[in-house]
């Protein structure tokens, strides 16, 4: 299985980056190479598979087969140990200029096995303005080597400047057929099984994955979709809102409660704490507690990154739910994202009429616009599920 056949749904983004990693091993035998280029910028909806249409395209440039699948080298890129690949994944609500500007100095060095220098820069959208600037000086003048693979949501969340100097593969959400295809076939979820997980992941592969083989991912999508109907009153929403921000507290804490603790234990280590022998101090030495106080700043913001993280997927369930109120208001035919809740959205469509609809879904997005702009997810949430109310049910 080559490394682009897990891009379920993506022909014609996979037909771009075969033809791009061919002209790449051509470049590297010294011929013209058209339709390879330096910088590339993967775009889509979650669950498009940004970050694996990337990864696969690292691999493709390096495998002497472009992108076998089963290889060395493949292999390598799949776990992420490939000595010239290098993935940048920002656990902070932002990811800066200091950062950045070492990400260029390791991005200029010479390829160690004599091909390319690739960087997977997953969530680019989230450099800041300043991490842009610098960004955008390595991508106008790259070395001659080196290839950047940025993701981001849309285009749109890149500087004009970035965006006008990559070459952009705009990935689509898989349908949720191709997706249940997959984890019948791949995974031998039971076909019925299959089948509602993707329709409830809205064709978002990992999440369908989970949903079809974690029970407790079922739980918490089950918590989330019984909002709705629980929003009679002032003091119901304000309890809804409390619940589901705890519920992502509980879950961003047990994420990374455990990468915390190792990465405390190693900085620990490099810094001397607990060496023994003759001059050594079994503390740490000089310099390590300014490096644990960095350190301990970097993983509150990745706290918070992820419990914001978790609320907007319960967001997006939320508004899934309410695009199926709207769809069974109006009659229309299509499939139900949660069909499986089929009772509930007939009640609301009985208790609310379209224009109703359609402002809950404002709200809901509106909660998005807002956490994404660091408002207080306490707030923010609560002033969605007083506008979701239904006094009517």
């Amino acid at each position: 299985m080559g490394v682009f056949d897990d891009l379920v749904g993506q022909d014609r983004a996979v037909e771009t980056l075969r033809r791009a990693a061919a002209a790449g091993a051509e470049l590297l035998a010294g011929g013209r190479g058209s339709g390879m280029t330096h910088a590339w910028l993967f775009t889509g909806p979650p669950g498009s598979g940004r970050e694996a249409a990337a990864r696969a395209f690292a691999a493709a440039l390096f495998c002497p087969d472009q992108g076998c699948g089963h290889c060395d080298v493949c292999h390598q890129v799949a776990i992420g140990s490939h000595p010239d690949l290098e993935t940048v994944r920002p656990q902070g609500l932002s990811y800066g200029v200091k950062d950045t500007r070492q990400l260029i100095l390791r991005a200029a060095g010479a390829p160690t096995l004599g091909g390319w220098r690739v960087v997977l820069f997953e969530d680019a959208d989230r450099a800041t303005e300043g991490a842009s600037n610098a960004l955008l000086k390595a991508i106008e003048e790259p070395p001659p080597r080196t290839v950047w693979l940025l993701c981001a949501p849309s285009p749109d969340d890149m500087m004009i400047t970035i965006r006008s100097r990559c070459r952009v593969v705009p990935l689509v959400t898989p349908p949720p057929a191709a997706v249940a295809h997959v984890l019948a076939t791949r995974e031998n979820v039971p076909p019925e099984t299959a089948g509602f997980a993707a329709r409830a992941a809205q064709g978002h592969l990992d999440r369908a994955r989970r949903l079809a083989l974690d029970a407790e991912a079922r739980r918490r999508r089950e918590d989330v979709l019984s909002i709705p109907a629980s929003l009679t009153g002032v003091g119901e929403c304000v309890a809804a809102a409390e619940r589901l921000v705890k519920t992502a507290e509980e879950e961003a804490a047990a994420v990374t409660a455990v990468l915390n603790e190792a990465e405390t234990a190693e900085l620990r280590k490099v810094y001397g704490e607990g060496s023994t022998g003759k001059g050594l101090n079994k503390g740490l030495v000089r310099g390590g507690a300014g490096a644990l106080k960095d350190l301990e700043d970097r993983q509150k913001s990745r706290a918070t990154r992820t419990k914001r993280d978790v609320i907007d997927a319960a967001l997006l369930d939320l508004a899934a739910f309410y695009r199926d109120v709207l769809a069974v208001q109006f009659g229309a035919p299509v499939e139900l994202a949660n069909d499986d809740r089929r009772a509930d959205l007939d009640a609301l469509a009985r208790a609310s009429t379209p224009e109703d609809t359609l402002r809950r879904i404002d709200a809901i997005m509106l909660c998005r616009r807002r956490l994404a702009a660091n408002v207080n997810p306490q707030m923010a949430v609560e002033a969605m599920t007083l506008s979701l109310r239904n006094p009517r049910l």
